[in-house]
């Protein structure tokens, strides 16, 4: 058994040079190369990868996380055709946890949807000046909505996202919604939440279509948070009925990787595909790290009196 104090998630942001066709039908995946971004310092991690490709050059953006702070911020990696890093930087911070920074291309703009479920909103972002340059448009829900992933998809736009709450409920519901129109208005799906259970509601990644079928990576959290990733396909969707079906089981081990704790996003990015696993660190200096953080917090107080 690990002790919480000593238990640290440490995401690894990976580069799978296959486009998602591949990924879904390849068994297993452990001949295909995988580029793996910078390292960062201890207790520190890149996690949730979502990107576009513009000009030949690969926009990789990711939760830049630190357990000293435990605050979340948005970092943007690009790499040439040959998957060779070109430059990095911070693409969006705010005052609250940013993560799961989302992708969206609408009429020829790119929109980000981050989860900022401590803020008490999702919050829909438009790049003024793509790759670096956000700026808020509007709210999309009045929910404090998790890990929110959208697609047009038969004319409407569709979004699954989690909730949170006690007893595991942003990793063992899923919620729907759907807009005629990206900015809205949003409706929540009358059956909501229309799937429960820990191997498939809380999602991980971006939806896209397959034979016409619509699908959705899903985390499988029936034995650790993020411990690999089921592929959902959607064989029922309107305002009134939902329906999907496990199609595709991916998990640390089919993957050339030495990362082997987790696996819990899988982005479709043209002919590569995004994903991040997970190390644990058993360390004890962990302990060590949360109590720093709190006399932080309480020397802030202090001074701030």
């Amino acid at each position: 058994m690990i002790w919480p104090a000593f238990r640290s998630d440490i995401w690894h942001v990976g580069i799978l040079h296959a486009p998602m066709a591949r990924v879904m039908t390849a068994a297993p995946l452990r001949d295909v190369p995988v580029t793996w971004l910078p390292e960062r310092e201890p207790f520190q991690y890149f996690a949730d990868p979502f990107g576009l490709w513009r000009d030949g050059v690969l926009h990789v953006f990711v939760e830049d996380y630190d357990y000293r702070d435990k605050r979340g911020t948005i970092r943007r990696f690009s790499f040439d055709r040959d998957l060779a890093l070109r430059d990095q930087a911070t693409a969006l911070a705010t005052p609250f946890h940013l993560s799961y920074p989302f992708l969206i291309e609408d009429g020829g703009e790119v929109f980000m949807l981050p989860e900022a479920h401590r803020s008490g909103k999702l919050t829909l972002y438009r790049a003024k000046a793509f790759p670096d340059g956000w700026e808020r448009v509007c709210d999309l829900l009045d929910v404090p909505a998790i890990d929110a992933s959208v697609i047009r998809f038969e004319d409407r736009w569709w979004m699954f996202h989690a909730l949170p709450g006690p007893d595991q409920r942003a990793l063992r519901e899923l919620h729907i919604a759907t807009a005629p129109a990206l900015t809205g208005p949003w409706r929540s799906h009358e059956h909501n939440p229309v799937r429960a259970g820990l191997d498939g509601a809380r999602p991980g990644g971006t939806p896209f279509v397959r034979n016409g079928r619509l699908h959705v990576p899903m985390q499988d959290c029936r034995d650790i948070y993020g411990g690999a990733v089921n592929v959902l396909r959607v064989d029922e969707l309107s305002d009134q009925s939902f329906k999907g079906s496990a199609v595709r089981t991916l998990a640390p081990a089919d993957i050339a990787s030495p990362f082997t704790d987790g696996l819990h996003t899988l982005s479709a990015c043209g002919e590569v595909t995004l994903i991040d696993a997970n190390s644990i660190d058993r360390s004890p200096r962990r302990a060590l790290v949360d109590w720093q953080r709190r006399w932080r917090r309480v020397m802030g107080a202090v001074r701030g009196r």
